[in-house]
């Protein structure tokens, strides 16, 4: 059998809980939130990621299961993984996108959002579309029980239907206690079943089909009343 095809890639640790799970969720995206509210116009890329990681490093994330990423205007094209262009510096009128895997003891975080420093329309639209694509993909999964590839089949026509490219190179994982490589390290977009909720994170990374930006989105596979 495809292990593609088996649940048996939801298997979970000795220190998962939901507790614990969610907990970390919380923690992972008021950091980003802090994160953003340091980040300002004239900052250079290289400091905000030595900032972003000072902070995580205060409220007690001694590692993270993936990099501190923090993008600035053409570095938000860039998939996960990339090396930024060096020496961007954040604008008076840009997006910047922020990404963050922390560990807490034994749990996952992770997360992502988008941010304006300015009115840039596009831009706008880009960082508000990646949240609400964010949910309307989410909502699917919610009623429908389609598997993580029908999911993100559905999540290009959507992304394409109101203009954006969807970047597949960022499309969902397992989140669990750490680590949750061991039971399956690739992506939510070549699973064959439905995921459940808690164990799975649903990323949206769009971009410009012609200005060099882009805008991100992540969060848990949860119900609609996490989100209330």
């Amino acid at each position: 059998m495809d292990t593609l095809d088996t649940p048996n890639l939801e298997a979970v640790g000795d220190a998962f809980t939901e507790e614990k799970m969610l907990f970390v969720r919380d923690r992972t995206r008021t950091a980003i939130h802090e994160i953003a509210a340091k980040v300002k116009p004239g900052m250079v890329e290289e400091d905000a990621v030595a900032m972003a990681k000072d902070l995580l490093a205060s409220k007690g994330m001694l590692r993270g299961w993936h990099d501190v990423y923090v993008r600035f205007g053409t570095n938000t094209t860039k998939t996960f993984g990339a090396e930024s262009d060096p020496g961007i510096v954040l604008g008076d009128d840009d997006i910047f996108f922020i990404d963050i895997g922390p560990v807490w003891e034994d749990w996952e975080g992770d997360g992502g959002d988008s941010f304006l420093t300015g009115s840039d329309p596009e831009m706008a639209k880009c960082a508000a579309d990646a949240r609400s694509l964010f949910h309307i993909v989410r909502k699917k999964w919610s009623a429908e029980g389609v598997s993580g590839r029908a999911l993100y089949e559905f999540a290009i026509a959507e992304a394409a239907a109101i203009g954006w490219e969807l970047n597949m190179d960022l499309s969902g994982h397992r989140i669990s206690d750490f680590p949750h490589e061991a039971v399956y390290p690739g992506p939510l977009a070549e699973i064959d079943f439905h995921p459940k909720p808690l164990l799975w994170v649903l990323e949206i990374h769009i971009r410009h089909p012609s200005r060099p930006f882009g805008a991100f989105f992540e969060d848990m596979l949860l119900p609609d009343s996490f989100f209330a």
